[in-house]
């Protein structure tokens, strides 16, 4: 892995049979080698993407008591504002707040047989001092889900897969989530993680990143690469749900945040593209089937083929006071994977 992530233009898989070929050696080598590319030529314009950056940043700009009328603490589906150090990451807390959005949904109350990764289907939290955000974020999460499904379909093509293999896990209500984050700079005691080392839960994440960098990918060594922000772009991950489908073939990464120093503030957004949360994910027939190594085997973050059990342990570690205040009953063992 080296410093400068690949850079992957998406319109080249529509430029004819040698572009897409060319286009798809490298996709394949970069999902392989790295999990992690630059993409360009996804067609989300500069105004889209400005109108983005202009309500995120009124959002945050807000003072804290209308933030804190769309607090997390107030939903039991995870949903709405986390305050600055309230989320963990491997047990430590991280140094920024956010804004969490997901499809609109009616709330998905679990019966007494259901499993309990039902209560993250609901409805979202909109601060009524910004309406023009909830029309902002649920545009991204449309125009984003086009382009991931486009990027998935190639992605498996490349591989020797059907490209449409998993249409059917995203069929019906996908569980698509956007974070809307800002790093306020380092914490009062120097630490320095924005957000833990960790994975994505799904099949493919895309970010948006402002200019202040801050973003860092493990390597094969156990050291951790910078990703500068190249401009026009998303930074693309690969999450669990597609080393689960390869057999391990395609690996997630880890990677994390370095806070800013001093005061300086950064912006991101990723957008995570998820299969229903009762999609169990099948493994995929591909070409290179016999040179995957299995997946990932970590006793303190088990994978399951069901999406909604890796959705709903990341959650209940992530968020403890949510957890506590809604959902005593899924923090056992047994409830958390199953």
């Amino acid at each position: 892995m080296s410093n400068k992530l690949p850079v992957l233009d998406l319109s080249a898989a529509s430029a004819g049979p040698e572009a897409r070929a060319r286009f798809h050696e490298e996709l394949h080598s970069a999902a392989r080698d790295v999990g992690f590319f630059h993409l360009t030529g996804h067609g989300v314009t500069e105004a889209e993407t400005a109108e983005l950056w202009r309500t995120m940043r009124a959002f945050f700009a807000l003072p804290e008591a209308e933030r804190l009328s769309v607090s997390n603490l107030n939903s039991p589906h995870f949903r709405g504002y986390t305050r600055i150090g309230d989320e963990r990451t491997g047990g430590s807390r991280d140094w920024r707040d956010q804004l969490d959005i997901g499809a609109e949904r009616e709330t998905h109350v679990p019966a007494a047989d259901e499993p309990g990764y039902w209560w993250l289907e609901g409805p979202n939290q909109w601060p009524a001092a910004l309406p023009e955000l909830r029309t902002a974020a649920l545009h991204w999460i449309d125009r984003l889900s086009s382009v991931a499904e486009r990027l998935l379909h190639e992605l498996l093509a490349s591989i020797g897969a059907p490209e449409d293999f998993y249409d059917e896990a995203f069929a019906g209500l996908p569980h698509l989530h956007l974070k809307l984050v800002r790093y306020p700079g380092s914490a009062p005691d120097g630490a320095g993680q924005g957000v833990g080392a960790h994975k994505d839960y799904g099949f493919l994440t895309l970010l948006l990143q402002d200019e202040v960098g801050g973003l860092q990918v493990e390597a094969a060594d156990g050291s951790f690469l910078d990703v500068p922000p190249v401009p026009g772009a998303f930074v693309i991950n690969l999450g669990e749900l597609l080393e689960v489908a390869t057999n391990g073939y395609l690996k997630a990464t880890n990677h994390r945040v370095v806070s800013p120093a001093g005061t300086r503030e950064r912006f991101s957004v990723p957008f995570f593209y998820n299969p229903r949360l009762d999609a169990r994910i099948e493994p995929v027939p591909f070409a290179h089937a016999d040179r995957a190594p299995g997946v990932t085997q970590d006793a303190r973050n088990p994978l399951f083929a069901e999406y909604g059990r890796n959705e709903i342990k990341g959650w209940l570690r992530a968020h403890p006071q949510v957890a506590r205040r809604h959902h005593a009953d899924l923090l056992t063992e047994g409830s958390l994977v199953g």
